[in-house]
């Protein structure tokens, strides 16, 4: 039994992508952010190769909509990949792994074929997600499969042309299934390169989250070191690209004390939780995977919350979080340029 996504590193972020502070991200009269997301979403049931939400209220989302049953304030926000083809996170052709180039080249696992997990395919998968409330739907790549060693590594030598045609491959999926989607995306294994978010800028996207770090310390100046993106703020939202993607980094998950949750709010922080929908992927275990122990933390976690915070904690997700951030630095922008005119 193996544990995967557990550290996923990227260089430190390139000189396009280093980041700038937002000021004023929270509303008037709260101390402290918290949103919910879980990676990995799609239409696969229990007759497929695992379950990802294909089962609806009866699998993994069940434990969704537990959740938002018992927490009236809870958004999540569900990153879903329009096509998925991932059957294994880790290489299982291993001797194809130990051959030079060619291992670079192919996938290392066996894929789904194309247009299996499409969500246009699926229209009482695409119809169930449509339905549940306080939730949006985030982008998380077009097939979750990359060539090489990273599997879950989608976007990785492409270049901004490449990433841009996938990307719009990806909106057109979604669009053909009638999935309203938020302006964001979690990149397939954290990788955020400088064409892959060249890339979102172009399509209209307005936020990532390509960093996951539930190690570091808290502090106000803390930085990421874990995996994907580093060196951007472990609990703040931040501006990168030269203002025109913000970036949200995922702070908690199954694995964290609740201290460390308290710690994120004290210093005026987002806690943004993370957890991917599938925890046993063909013996592969997603420490961070929602099943019913996580969810009962969380229960746990959130009743503290409430009870310790009250008003003063935002309950926000992070498309909430992108829209109140961007549009209002255009809204900005643009009542300053009219009122010097």
């Amino acid at each position: 039994m193996h544990v995967y996504e557990q550290g996923l590193k990227t260089a430190s972020s390139p000189e396009q992508l280093q980041p700038t502070p937002v000021p004023t991200w929270l509303p008037p009269g709260k101390q402290a952010a918290i949103c919910f997301s879980v990676d990995d979403v799609h239409p696969g049931k229990r007759t497929d190769v695992y379950e990802a939400g294909g089962d609806l209220a009866r699998g993994q989302l069940g434990h969704i909509g537990w959740l938002l049953a018992r927490h009236p304030n809870l958004r999540v926000t569900l990153f879903t990949t329009a096509d998925w083809r991932a059957t294994s996170p880790v290489p299982t052709r291993r001797l194809l792994a130990r051959i030079p180039y060619l291992r670079d080249q192919l996938p290392l696992t066996k894929v789904l074929d194309a247009g299996t997990m499409r969500l246009s395919r699926h229209p009482e998968f695409v119809s169930y997600l449509k339905q549940l409330t306080r939730v949006e739907i985030g982008l998380h790549g077009l097939t979750h499969v990359g060539h090489g060693r990273s599997i879950p590594v989608e976007f990785q030598q492409q270049d901004a042309a490449e990433c841009r045609r996938i990307l719009q491959e990806v909106l057109t999926i979604f669009n053909e299934a009638g999935l309203e989607y938020v302006r964001g995306m979690t990149p397939p294994g954290w990788h955020l390169s400088e064409s892959l978010a060249q890339a979102m800028i172009e399509v209209g996207l307005q936020f990532v989250a390509s960093a996951r770090d539930v190690q570091t310390r808290v502090t106000r100046t803390a930085t990421t070191k874990m995996s994907g993106l580093q060196g951007v703020s472990l609990i703040y939202p931040e501006l990168i690209c030269g203002g025109q993607l913000l970036h949200l980094t995922s702070n908690f998950q199954a694995t964290c004390a609740i201290d460390r949750a308290v710690a994120i709010i004290e210093q005026g922080g987002l806690l943004a939780i993370k957890a991917h929908i599938v925890k046993n992927a063909c013996g592969h275990i997603a420490l961070d995977g929602l099943d019913e122990l996580y969810r009962n933390y969380l229960d746990l976690l959130f009743t503290r919350l409430e009870r310790d915070y009250g008003d003063a904690l935002w309950w926000t997700s992070m498309g909430e979080i992108s829209d109140r951030c961007m549009n209002g630095r255009e809204r900005a922008r643009v009542e300053h340029e009219v009122c010097g005119a």
